[in-house]
């Protein structure tokens, strides 16, 4: 299915979510100048949405938005490159490069890419992230990547 098939006949009259669609709202959603805004996407999530990640496992739209609050709460600033995206069917795949700056620590990047699958009607009704969050933090400090590094080589190949 190419991206102008995925419906969506949600009443608010929203474009269909195509990979297009996804990389404009995402750029806008994450920005360089504070703290990021997810309001003008959470129209396209349907409110029994399953999103997990490395850590995290939510249920439901309500929970879905308090933990964007809670990412948006813990950083001065956030930003993501969509680096590629693809699109089969009712799944949408991009990878993508996240810059976070807390407050007391450096600015972390953290590469990542997500599995959006879409209902019936082209919203997102499951979420997956993938993410190695603790080795990309951990290259960011200097004293600690080579020992991070070289015990997950001599544990785990």
């Amino acid at each position: 299915m190419t991206d102008s098939n995925v419906p969506l006949t949600e009443p608010g009259g929203l474009e269909p979510l195509t990979t297009a669609r996804l990389r404009e709202l995402w750029s806008q959603t994450y920005n360089r100048e504070g703290k990021p805004d997810w309001s003008h996407i959470f129209p396209y999530y349907h409110p029994d949405i399953v999103f997990h990640d490395s850590i995290q496992r939510i249920e439901g739209i309500e929970a879905f938005r308090a933990l964007c609050n809670r990412l948006t709460r813990r950083c001065e600033q956030l930003h993501m490159d969509i680096l590629s995206t693809a699109s089969e069917g009712n799944l949408i795949f991009f990878q993508w490069k996240m810059q976070m700056m807390f407050r007391r620590w450096p600015s972390s990047p953290i590469y990542g890419c997500s599995k959006l699958t879409l209902d019936g009607s082209g919203r997102i009704i499951e979420q997956r992230d993938y993410y190695d969050l603790w080795g990309d933090i951990f290259d960011g400090i200097p004293w600690f990547r080579r020992a991070y590094r070289w015990f997950m080589h001599r544990y785990f190949g």
